[in-house]
């Protein structure tokens, strides 16, 4: 019988996988106690190879909206997967999610389908350059945008010729972004910018209006593309997008993650006046029509706009953040708790380079809670009052632990 604990599993990837692990999947980069890989998820809950159960505050990196095996949407995917997925053209589901895409997201009069978030801030990128017949693109420092040459955080393999026509500025700095934007001159075809700095190893910050309404005005005067890559954000935070709240709608923004409660599947949506642009490019892949992920999606954005799931994760995130700070007060603590409360992220004050906080994180996964040291946390709507009282009271046995050390 082949064993598939997690130990097994490992020994076993190393002999067929490079480095055992690759990307931000490799636990081993974060956590010193959490598994590796997983047998199951319901709900807000996963469960390992080896029966361990956790409550689970990464929801799949962010995919995870809804809770995993959301039954609504398990349901959809059920009904097209008798249908058929990968077909020989499009299926009707296709543009009932467009439609339902222009109806939700507020700037949206097109939408276009993808895999995952790189495909679609790429494509963003591509009908950037196509409506403007320009080459320059400014990018926030330390921002992730995807991984791809162009944009990937990490440089092996990319060529400086790969970002030949990249810039960058300080988010939340419009002097800095005034400064890229003079660098650029009259060759700007886009500024592509998050909706609020979600970068790793560093605190969160939220977009400062002025930033954002500056930003918008900066595209306007230079005729470049505003792209909003809401692809981790996005279905989370607001419906119409990320920054409506601001009052600042993009011409182009990108989307994945949480649009189809864990199945495969990103978009692109725009405005009119990037509809020829984005006729124009040569987008595709043999599995961007995948008509189950798109049931997916059309029941994970119902569910999300005809139910209080957003609210849900509001209220559970506040519960959790307000439990955490009671509980490290109480154990002699100071933390920094940063970004909006559905995709939140601790540090202990002081702990810059976030090992007294991985520390914490190893202790919290030992108890049975899977967080992370660096990267911003995920709420879904399956996590209920009771679950992060559940959480909580594991948490303090981590707060604990820590203050015996």
């Amino acid at each position: 019988m082949i064993d598939h604990n997690d130990t097994a599993l490992a020994k076993r990837a190393q002999l067929v996988v490079p480095g055992g692990m690759y990307g931000h999947m490799n636990a081993r980069s974060f956590s010193a106690t959490l598994p590796q890989y997983m047998a199951s998820g319901d709900g807000c809950r996963i469960t390992d190879t080896d029966g361990n159960t956790y409550l689970d505050f990464m929801c799949g990196w962010g995919p995870v909206v809804l809770g995993h095996r959301n039954p609504v949407v398990q349901q959809a995917v059920t009904e097209q997967l008798a249908k058929g997925d990968c077909l020989n053209g499009a299926a009707p589901v296709m543009v009932e999610l467009a439609e339902l895409l222009v109806d939700t997201v507020a700037h949206a009069d097109w939408a276009m389908l993808a895999k995952n978030g790189t495909d679609a801030t790429t494509a963003c990128v591509t009908i950037a350059r196509a409506a403007t017949g320009r080459r320059k693109v400014l990018v926030a420092h330390g921002a992730y945008h995807g991984a791809v040459p162009w944009c990937t955080p990490v440089t092996a393999g990319v060529t400086r010729e790969d970002r030949a026509h990249l810039d960058y500025f300080e988010y939340n700095d419009l002097d800095s972004l005034r400064g890229a934007v003079d660098r650029a001159g009259d060759d700007l075809a886009a500024v592509i910018v998050c909706p609020f700095r979600h970068d790793v190893h560093r605190d969160q910050e939220l977009a400062d209006p002025l930033f954002a309404t500056g930003l918008r005005e900066l595209c306007d005067r230079t005729g470049a593309a505003l792209i909003l890559d809401d692809v981790r954000c996005g279905f989370r935070l607001d419906l119409a997008g990320s920054w409506e709240p601001l009052g600042v709608r993009p011409d182009l923004s990108a989307w994945s993650k949480a649009i189809a409660n864990g199945y495969a599947l990103a978009a692109v949506t725009g405005t009119d006046a990037m509809r020829e642009a984005a006729g124009s490019i040569y987008a595709t892949g043999s599995f961007w029509f995948s008509a189950v992920s798109m049931a997916a999606a059309l029941a994970t954005i119902r569910e999300l706009r005809d139910t209080d799931a957003m609210q849900r994760m509001v209220d559970s995130g506040h519960r959790l953040r307000d439990g955490l700070a009671a509980q490290a007060r109480a154990h002699g603590f100071e933390v920094v708790q940063t970004g909006p409360v559905q995709m939140p992220l601790l540090r202990f004050a002081g702990d810059d380079d976030f090992s007294q906080t991985r520390l914490w994180c190893d202790e919290a996964g030992a108890r049975g809670v899977y967080l992370h040291p660096y990267h911003n946390w995920f709420l879904s709507a399956a996590h209920t009052a009771a679950d992060i009282d559940d959480a909580l009271d594991r948490t303090d046995g981590a707060f604990a632990a820590l203050a015996r050390r």
